[in-house]
């Protein structure tokens, strides 16, 4: 077989010629033993050193050659240090150390190169790593300022009782550190008054990080919580040192639940596919717009998760319980439209004012803020009219002739029809609500609130036919 074909061979080769070039291109060279006793030095090495030959050096231990040498802890350990910034005297040296291993892969000794003798040579390099710790530094802001509240108490608008009382609880859940419970129709503002509560806590200056149980996949719940192996940092651990916002709470399977306790409890978490337990400072405001004490009832919530929440609940009070405040709220989200379209102020004619006043709104202040924007983004009208309101809003019923039965609010209407598809939708599923909601395309969690407001006329229409003559 021919030298040059032969494996090991070019190997052997390979090896000389890369350390000729090596000791050729760099300002010295330098190999040790595995006792790291010098058993050559280049002349160029030598020469920066400061030995009268490079034959001075060899024999000698290489810290008493190169005072803070590495190269001992190069060949004791078998790593090499790639790169490294060197000081001899009031000089820099950059320099590369390798370990040099025998046949059977035991180490034997080590090699050093002295790469550069001036540190502007590798300024190309230095400033483009500069410039990715700038881009580090500008995106960990950024995150840091969307994972910033939003909110504060005042953001929360109204001066009705019920308002000011909800602020006020609220005021007083922000001087502790427990969990709090928020509770009250979708929409009602849970997540500013979550957020209000964080800011005005001594975590303010930590994470805010929401999630809603309701919009993720019960098969990814547990990791978006808790984690997972790889690299993937869960929401309590992002959360670490603030607040985690837990909305729609109700809508956690039990599994995930029994987790949750278990971090609630114990202020550690462990990632899926992981042993590593990771201790965690996170305060927890947790949200529900269902009855969480009925779904404890029904076994679909646990009883010592839901009394580990609801340490400190306050209840949100409903756009309907607050008519005073409806004008203040229209003011501040006119504005808060301008402000984002570019177009100006809106106004509100007193009859505009009459028919929103007449609404139930049971979508609350989101479905407030949604109306006013389709109204205002449609209209060219500086002040906007009851006219533009009716064409948006369920019609008002005219008032009913003398002796006839007054006519049926909408919202009794679609109550009645929801009520039938319901019944319909456990009927088809035999009593699984879960099926149920997937038949009627709806969440968990709002199947168990028109549930709930189904029970009272369950058990109401139950006592009339009781109280019926036989």
């Amino acid at each position: 077989m021919s030298r040059l074909k032969d494996p090991a061979a070019v190997r052997k080769i390979a090896k000389k010629s890369l350390f000729e070039v090596l000791d050729h291109m760099c300002e010295g060279a330098i190999v040790v033993d595995r006792d790291a006793r010098v058993v050559w030095l280049s002349e160029k090495y030598a020469s920066r050193l400061k030995l009268p030959a490079a034959s001075a050096g060899v024999g000698r231990a290489v810290e008493d050659v190169i005072p803070n040498s590495l190269m001992r802890e190069v060949v004791r350990t078998g790593e090499p240090i790639m790169l490294d910034i060197m000081q001899f005297g009031d000089e820099s040296f950059v320099v590369m150390r390798v370990p040099i291993k025998d046949d059977r892969g035991r180490v034997i000794g080590g090699a050093g190169f002295m790469l550069f003798d001036r540190l502007q040579y590798l300024q190309p390099l230095v400033a483009k790593f500069q410039h990715l710790e700038i881009r580090l530094a500008d995106a960990q802001k950024s995150l840091a300022e969307e994972r910033r509240v939003k909110y504060t108490f005042s953001n929360f608008i109204g001066t009705s009782a019920p308002a000011m009382e909800a602020k006020r609880q609220a005021r007083r859940a922000a001087q502790s550190d427990t969990t709090v419970l928020l509770l009250g129709e979708t929409g009602t503002g849970k997540e500013v008054i979550a957020q209000a509560i964080h800011s005005a806590s001594p975590r303010a200056h930590g994470p805010f990080i929401a999630v809603s149980a309701a919009s993720i996949p019960d098969g990814l719940l547990e990791a978006e919580f808790f984690g997972a192996t790889p690299a993937r940092d869960g929401k309590f651990v992002l959360a670490n040192g603030g607040t985690l916002f837990l909305d729609e709470a109700g809508d956690m399977p039990l599994g995930v639940q029994a987790k949750l306790l278990r971090v609630l409890q114990e202020k550690e978490v462990e990632p899926l596919g992981s042993n590593r337990i990771t201790k965690v400072d996170v305060r927890v405001i947790a949200a529900s717009s269902v009855d969480l004490r009925q779904m404890v009832s029904m076994g679909r919530f646990r009883s010592d998760l839901y009394y580990r929440l609801s340490v400190l609940p306050i209840e949100l009070p409903p756009l309907r319980d607050r008519a005073s405040d409806l004008e203040a709220l229209c003011d501040h989200i006119l504005e808060e439209i301008a402000r984002r379209s570019g177009r100006p102020q809106r106004e509100l004619t007193a009859t505009a004012l009459a028919v929103l006043s007449s609404y139930a709104w049971p979508g609350n202040i989101r479905e407030l803020h949604n109306v006013l924007e389709q109204v205002a983004l449609n209209s060219d009208r500086p002040r906007l009219s009851a006219e533009e309101f009716t064409l948006v809003l369920p019609r008002v019923p005219s008032a009913s002739r003398a002796g006839e039965r007054p006519a049926l609010k909408l919202a009794d209407i679609v109550a009645d029809a929801e009520r039938g598809a319901i019944r319909s939708a456990l009927a088809a599923a035999e009593g699984k609500k879960i099926l149920a909601a997937e038949l009627l395309g709806i969440s968990r969690a709002t199947l168990y609130q028109k549930l709930s407001t189904l029970a009272p006329e369950r058990a109401g229409k139950r006592k009339a036919v009781a109280r019926e003559p036989a």
